[in-house]
């Protein structure tokens, strides 16, 4: 006698139980992808945002766990969110230079002081060994500043925007070069200020430098002042003149924010140059804080980025971000 079997089951293991906790370990991370995709950042979920690549650093687990306890279904939406979170993170490790320009060289470095508490010689024998031509600085205080001048800053970066205030709410910009237009905005959020200038490099069109300083989103009441920060950032101008912004951003790549806003024609400088990963504050003055990256440089997307990295500054949560930069020729 000839039988005709009916469609063979794949077997599960484990059981509804199983089942359950495959589904507890996916949910978290679909969740995060679907938070991260539609750039849904609002309340607490703006902090949560800034951990993104740890995400997509354990995104793999349950894909292994659907796959090992057969279950299809919790293996194709891990699977799909996997592929969200890497996709959106991993680019950032990857070179990519962008434009061919012929113009002159710029080293552009930007620190957070944290409260005029870093380490000033140390500072000025980085602008001093790494050859920087333009520093931004935030929650810069009168006493830094004036410490930075007599170890030699002076003499380095003659040029200079500064609004130093005692607290969090200082800035600056410092140059090798001559400056025009200086001057300093103050944010609405945490009255952060934003000094700027326009910096005249032999050879090279004129360039706009901005120390930025958005508010910090450390608790919940204060996310709307963050977001308010956010929007007021100066857009690029990719049909005028040659802008950076460089500073402490309180927002990583993973926040719609700032996305939006370097989608106005800016490119993040680490990003570009394959170092879009490096932490930048965190745990740098001891708290126990996974490394997220919150300092930032957006070049105008005219501008080429030759290489981008991180520099501890003893004294402050931050580390300092230097990028070097090859600008359009005048």
């Amino acid at each position: 006698m000839v039988t005709v079997d009916g469609p063979r089951r794949v077997s599960t293991r484990g059981g509804r139980w199983a089942t359950a906790a495959c589904w507890l370990a996916v949910a978290p991370v679909a969740a995060w992808a679907l938070l991260r995709l539609a750039g849904l950042e609002r309340g607490p979920l703006v902090l949560v945002t800034a951990f993104t690549p740890y995400a997509a650093a354990v995104a793999p687990a349950p894909v292994v766990l659907a796959l090992a306890l057969r279950r299809r279904a919790a293996a194709t939406v891990a699977v799909l969110a996997t592929l969200a979170l890497v996709g959106a993170v991993a680019p950032r490790a990857v070179p990519d230079h962008g434009p061919t320009v012929d113009g002159p060289a710029v080293r552009l470095l930007t620190a957070n002081l944290r409260l005029g508490s870093a380490d000033p010689a140390r500072l000025v024998t980085l602008v001093r060994m790494r050859r920087v031509d333009v520093l931004t600085v935030q929650e810069l205080t009168p006493r830094l500043a004036a410490d930075l001048d007599r170890l030699g800053l002076a003499t380095l970066l003659p040029h200079r925007s500064l609004t130093p205030e005692v607290g969090a709410t200082g800035s600056g910009v410092y140059a090798r070069h001559p400056l025009r237009d200086p001057g300093h905005r103050r944010n609405r959020g945490f009255f952060f200020t934003q000094a700027y200038a326009t910096v005249l490099v032999p050879g090279a069109p004129p360039l706009r430098v901005e120390s930025a300083h958005p508010a910090a989103p450390y608790a919940v009441d204060v996310v709307p002042d963050w977001w308010t920060d956010q929007r007021a950032q100066p857009p690029a101008t990719p049909t005028g003149g040659l802008g950076v912004l460089a500073g402490d951003f309180n927002a990583t790549l993973d926040h719609a924010a700032l996305r939006d806003l370097i989608a106005t024609g800016y490119t993040d400088a680490a990003d570009a140059a394959g170092a879009g990963l490096g932490g930048t504050w965190g745990p740098y003055d001891g708290d126990p804080i996974p490394p997220v990256t919150i300092d930032h440089v957006l070049v105008d997307r005219r501008i080429a980025v030759r290489a981008a990295g991180t520099w501890p500054v003893p004294g402050s949560d931050h580390r300092a971000l230097l990028a070097e930069l090859r600008l359009p020729a005048a």
